[in-house]
């Protein structure tokens, strides 16, 4: 099982102000709505669908994650439009919908997650070590680190959006 080492950060920076002053190299623009099929303590089940902005392509993925924190294991294997849909259909859940722009910064790879249905903009930074996010050192327009702050993890995130669906739904 892939290991995910991760830490997220508040971002109260315009990402396109950070593309022109050139702290930011885009890479990649993508529209993503993600639902949870299942949340169990520590384990999540998840699907996405994944358009690129510049091309259109579209993707769909299954995701298993266990963990809490900036280390967690994590499965998540490429699926069929058709299954997407199947799963959506049957699930009748709210998505979680946001626009993630891949950068590289200071040679190294982040992700900006801008939440559609709600105020909130995250980047994230992957490691290949423990040791290596611990050492990190963020720039100060990164914001605060929230890597452990449940509270924005996007599964608690999700789960309040379902909280608002209408009776009627």
């Amino acid at each position: 099982m892939h290991m995910e080492i991760e830490k997220k950060f508040l971002l109260d920076q315009d990402p396109e102000e950070l593309v022109r002053d050139g702290s930011l190299q885009p890479r990649r623009k993508q529209r993503i709505e993600q639902t949870y099929l299942a949340l169990d303590g520590d384990q999540e089940l998840r699907v996405r669908k994944l358009e690129d902005l510049q091309t259109g392509l579209l993707e769909y993925t299954h995701t298993f994650k266990r963990g809490w924190g900036i280390a967690r294991e994590e499965v998540e294997i490429a699926i069929s439009e058709g299954l997407y849909e199947q799963v959506i259909e049957a699930h009748q859940a709210v998505p979680l919908i946001k626009t993630r722009l891949t950068a590289v910064w200071n040679g190294q790879v982040v992700e900006i997650d801008e939440y559609t249905q709600l105020q909130l903009r995250v980047i994230e930074v992957e490691f290949s070590s423990l040791e290596e996010a611990e050492r990190f050192e963020p720039p100060v327009w990164f914001g605060p680190d929230i890597s452990q702050d449940k509270q924005y993890s996007n599964k608690k995130v999700w789960r309040e959006l379902q909280n608002k669906k209408s009776p009627t739904e």
